[in-house]
């Protein structure tokens, strides 16, 4: 008997549907594109029958709400957004992308014209992509383009629905009314039971501790904390010798940054390299070339093209999937994070070497005739061709002792570490030219 039910209870568990449903709750930046892709791969895993999503977002960049929209209409099984209070802006965009829309009561979506951080409205061409995104994606889920146009652009006018000079905003029962709405729902099951699907089982989507680790660490705003620590690392270990905290801390920040969006497919090799060829050449630079020139400067492109191509996923140096305002804004990410990180490491910088308790950091003995000092002249070039010792380290410049007095030198070549013995081989600014002995 129990045999012969087997059957039945395995037809039984087959028929189930399958629903896989997670959410977007958060701004819509890169975190939220990677949990995405994350969704619609364990979906795809799962053979999933249906996806639920829901949806509760103010908006966010657009280049990731259109990842997340070409996922939908590319996904291959049935949609459903289900917006739990807000579908604005990008919001608005990915929500038209799937199949179906319910709404919780009190919701509303629209509003989907692009600014810039500061909420400032973006100049017409950024518009002009919105609207071409929102028309076609309409027209792929057999919305009206005009209704979803008018969500971007103000000077649309679709009669009888929105005014000229506002931006269209459906409330739930406008979105019924108008199309952009099956039903107002007030759970997932409602939904479900909506669409007809009463036999069903659902997977949710689980975060591991390294995935939300990875979010957090991906994210802009973490990204540029951890670009200022890099930058304000290498500041101060430049102004001490020897391998210290600073650099400590510069390493990490840089493992920090690139190891999530390396795990991520963001980040490659390549653009690792960069980054430490830009290091490497701005030591050079300092420490062996005089002057600053063209070695210096291609370290700087080459640590902020290092930092900024990370945050972008081109496919090798094919930058042409890539939308030029992606660019434009990771870029702008780099720049600001090293603008704002040079001043406060300075400012810090000069603050520590003149407090008490740092001040053994700092050469800030004062030099009196009395005691030996001289400013310049025939003492300094007569002493051409005789040996002395580093009495600080010369990166290239520094201090060193001749005939038991103090002078100004500069280091003719690389940098001279303190206590190593020299040669004084020219005078020239009022410093001592020195070689290493």
């Amino acid at each position: 008997m129990v045999l012969a039910l087997l059957p039945l209870v395995m037809s039984a568990q087959a028929t189930k549907k399958t629903v896989y449903r997670f959410d977007i709750d958060e701004e819509i930046a890169p975190p939220a594109s990677l949990r995405v892709e994350k969704a619609m791969e364990e979906a795809a895993k799962l053979e999933a029958d249906i996806i639920v999503v829901r949806i509760n977002t103010f908006g966010g960049s657009l280049d990731d709400a259109d990842k997340i929209r070409t996922a939908f209409l590319q996904a291959g099984r049935p949609i459903y957004a289900y917006i739990d209070n807000n579908a604005a802006s990008a919001g608005a965009l990915i929500s038209i992308a799937c199949d179906s829309i319910y709404m919780h009561s009190g919701s509303s979506i629209g509003a989907a014209t692009v600014v810039d951080q500061t909420g400032a409205v973006q100049p017409d061409k950024y518009q002009s992509y919105m609207r071409s995104l929102m028309r076609t994606t309409a027209e792929a889920r057999g919305r009206r383009p005009d209704i979803a146009q008018a969500m971007v652009d103000p000077d649309i006018y679709v009669e009888g629905i929105s005014d000229s000079g506002k931006v269209l905003t459906f409330t739930t029962q406008e979105a019924i009314k108008y199309g952009y709405c099956e039903a107002e729902t007030e759970s997932v099951a409602q939904l479900l039971e909506h669409a007809g699907v009463t036999d069903y089982v659902i997977r949710e989507q689980r975060y591991s501790f390294l995935d939300k680790l990875i979010g957090f660490l991906v994210s802009p705003v973490v990204s540029g904390i951890l670009i200022m620590l890099i930058i304000g690392g290498i500041y101060f270990e430049l102004q001490q010798p020897g391998i210290g905290f600073p650099l400590i801390l510069a390493l990490s920040a840089a493992a920090l940054y690139f190891a999530p969006l390396y795990l991520e497919g963001l980040a490659t090799y390549w653009e690792i390299i960069v980054f430490i060829i830009g290091i490497v050449l701005i030591a050079l630079e300092l420490f062996v070339i005089p002057g600053f020139g063209v070695a210096g400067v291609m370290g700087i492109i080459c640590l902020v093209a290092g930092l900024m191509f990370s945050m972008v996923g081109n496919v090798g140096f094919d930058f042409s999937a890539v939308p030029g305002a992606l660019i434009a804004n990771r870029l702008m990410i780099v720049l600001v994070s090293v603008a704002v990180a040079l001043p406060v490491s300075i400012w810090l910088g000069k603050k520590l070497f003149e407090s008490t308790l740092f001040g053994g950091l700092a050469l800030n003995t004062e030099e009196k005739t009395d005691e030996g000092y001289t400013v310049a002249g025939e003492r300094e070039l007569s002493l051409i061709g005789a040996d002395g010792v580093a009495a600080t380290i010369l990166r290239p410049a520094g201090k060193v002792t001749v005939d038991g007095r103090l002078y100004d030198a500069v280091a003719q070549i690389g940098y001279i570490d303190k206590g190593e013995s020299v040669t004084v081989v020219d005078y020239v600014n009022g410093s001592l030219v020195v070689i290493k002995k």
